[in-house]
């Protein structure tokens, strides 16, 4: 139980105040349920109040909602009408707001031998517990004494979580090549304190807590001063949802024919009836989160490497539903029942194609490239690629496009080459052209696999690594195209009941 709200009373139509505080990841899907009473009296024991009913939703929904606000029916007495219930999420203003800093520094201890010092800063924000966390490094400034560091932007709740008074520590090193950076000294401010901006009260005096207590004489050991302090309201991930950007999300399967033959049990798409093969649960824990966001729950499921009836041809990207005007499967129940269908009709061949689905998904995004829709394309495969020259053109000319790809890699095979595509470690790129922006992300679907065979455990921890770099991706497009969110609906306020006279 979360939390209740206030007793209303003699009203079928109430209005609730109280509010509840909860995280929210896009990452995650978090069930949530509301349980409606009768309260009849004081007594705190739900077995002592009437049961009017239930809703069964996920955060996912209520956010992903039109203006953020989801309606729906009450339901849990059968054969009963139990009314509807409407709930409204807003994200917490102080969240957001990131901050833009520069520091100089003056007089600081000469810690080379030859030369003088390499000085950073290193900023930590103190925990709940008096802990504290790094949250920010500056870069180095090479042989001086009275650095200027360059301006650099955090977010509030990185740098304190969110409370103005909450200490920050900072310390100052001397850069050393092998790694055994020398402290120099440290001071502590809070946001507070720096928000006041550049003035007296913010140069601070660097104390070397070791010195001091040696020599009698010290005083400090040089002073950082603050120059500038900027605060920035970021726009975030929901404000764009609410706005009513919505989500687009396409599957591909891969049906080539070293996933094995479907009827044996060692095949990859072998069809269990007791439980989903890896195709089926990854796509379920990717789709069952994205479908939160999209509006009509239509979505276009694709596959490649097969061989279609009724002549045989090799087909990169048919239609799961075998409509290739109108791929659409209704809701992820739907997307699964065409992979299944499909796999009996169809026979797996290869080679292991991707550039013609990324390609399919991407003619859809360069149609609308003004904020309102988004697109993630979901590539579950088992194989080695065979088309990495083309597939990384693909990639590079989609990453200008509002559109993420997922790939999941299913089965036992060797992954370097997806782990190129992923593009954390180095940014891909396809003759001589850089991608604009990191919109891949690739994940081993073995890493996953429950020992103890809770495969909702692990669906959930597929789902979570693989769309956590979304919102980010996402934003990343938006800014660059300096897109801004529509403005939300106007909030839901009940109707008045007008009573109509006669005269």
């Amino acid at each position: 139980q979360f939390g209740r709200t206030e007793v209303i009373d003699n009203t079928l139509n109430p209005d609730f105040v109280r509010k509840f505080i909860m995280d929210y990841f896009f990452e995650e899907r978090e069930n949530l349920r509301f349980d409606f009473y009768d309260v009849d009296s004081k007594s705190p024991n739900l077995s002592k109040h009437d049961f009017l009913g239930q809703m069964f939703c996920t955060l996912g929904e209520i956010v992903g909602s039109q203006g953020s606000r989801l309606e729906k029916p009450i339901v849990g007495i059968p054969g009963k009408k139990c009314g509807t219930v409407i709930v409204t999420a807003e994200e917490l203003g102080c969240c957001r707001d990131s901050v833009l800093m520069q520091f100089c520094a003056n007089k600081l201890d000469k810690k080379d031998f030859f030369g003088k010092s390499d000085p950073f800063l290193v900023f930590h924000r103190s925990n709940e517990d008096g802990s504290f966390t790094i949250c920010h490094k500056t870069e180095v400034v090479k042989n001086t004494l009275n650095p200027v560091w360059q301006a650099f932007k955090i977010s509030v709740r990185a740098l304190c979580n969110g409370d103005y008074d909450r200490t920050i520590k900072v310390e100052v090193y001397d850069w050393d090549r092998d790694g055994s950076h020398d402290f120099i000294g440290e001071f502590t401010t809070s946001y507070r304190e720096l928000s006041r901006g550049q003035s007296q009260f913010n140069v601070y005096e660097v104390i070397n807590p070791k010195k001091k207590g040696k020599k009698k004489k010290y005083v400090n050991s040089g002073t950082v001063t603050l120059l500038s302090f900027l605060i920035e309201t970021e726009v975030s991930f929901l404000d764009y949802i609410k706005g009513g950007t919505q989500i687009n999300f396409t599957v591909a399967i891969d049906f080539t024919a070293s996933n094995g033959n479907p009827s044996q049990p060692t095949s990859l798409h072998y069809m269990n009836p007791y439980q989903l093969n890896a195709y089926g649960m990854a796509l379920r824990a990717v789709g069952e989160i994205i479908q939160d966001y999209d509006s009509d729950k239509m979505f276009p499921a694709l596959g490649f490497g097969a061989r279609l009836p009724p002549d045989g041809r090799v087909s990169h990207e048919f239609a799961l539903n075998g409509n290739p005007q109108n791929p659409y499967c209704h809701g992820i129940d739907g997307v699964m029942e065409a992979y299944y269908r499909s796999l009996k009709s169809v026979q797996l061949y290869g080679p292991t194609n991707f550039a013609p689905v990324i390609n399919h998904v991407a003619r859809y995004a360069a149609s609308v490239k003004d904020g309102s829709q988004y697109f993630v394309l979901l590539i579950i495969t088992d194989g080695v690629i065979s088309d990495m020259a083309q597939t990384k053109e693909s990639i590079v000319n989609a990453s200008k496009l509002p559109m993420s790809i997922i790939i999941v890699g299913v089965g036992p095979a060797e992954f370097d080459a997806m782990e190129e595509l992923d593009g954390d470690v180095v940014r891909i790129s396809s003759r001589g052209r850089f991608a604009e922006r990191d919109i891949v992300q690739f994940v081993p679907f073995r890493d996953y696999i429950d020992r103890s065979g809770n495969h909702v455990l692990s669906m959930a921890r597929l789902a979570k690594d693989v769309l956590a770099e979304i919102p980010e991706q996402f934003l990343s497009y938006m800014r660059v195209r300096g897109i801004k969110p529509s403005p939300a609906p106007p909030p839901y306020t009940p109707p008045i009941h007008v009573l109509q006279t006669q005269i």
